[in-house]
């Protein structure tokens, strides 16, 4: 499975533009998936120094990714282009709106 996986508000306080504290069960989650093999995204606003920033504070915490904010390269194969859309299985953020059973 894929995970496309926010930083600001899920697996980090906000304060922007600095980092918050983590949120360590989130992070422990995010951990176990990568552990189990699952594929895992950062999908994130932030770009630059900023995004470079972002990735070293989640190594620092022992979470890593596959792809950051991208596609994976075997979904770009697989679909013959790179959707500006990510494509993922779930989603973790904390402005996610759970939809399922509505007409």
């Amino acid at each position: 499975m894929i995970y496309a996986v926010d930083l600001d508000g899920t697996i980090c306080e906000n304060a922007w533009p600095g980092i918050g504290a983590p949120k360590q069960p989130v992070i422990d989650y995010c951990k176990r998936l990568w552990e189990d093999g699952h594929k895992l995204i950062l999908w994130t606003c932030r770009e630059g120094v900023r995004l470079q920033e972002a990735v070293a504070w989640c190594a620092q915490h022992g979470l890593f990714f596959n792809a950051v904010n991208a596609n994976l390269p075997e979904q770009n194969e697989l679909y013959g282009n790179d959707s500006r859309k990510i494509g993922y299985d779930f989603i973790l953020d904390d402005k996610s709106i759970f939809m399922e059973g509505v007409n």
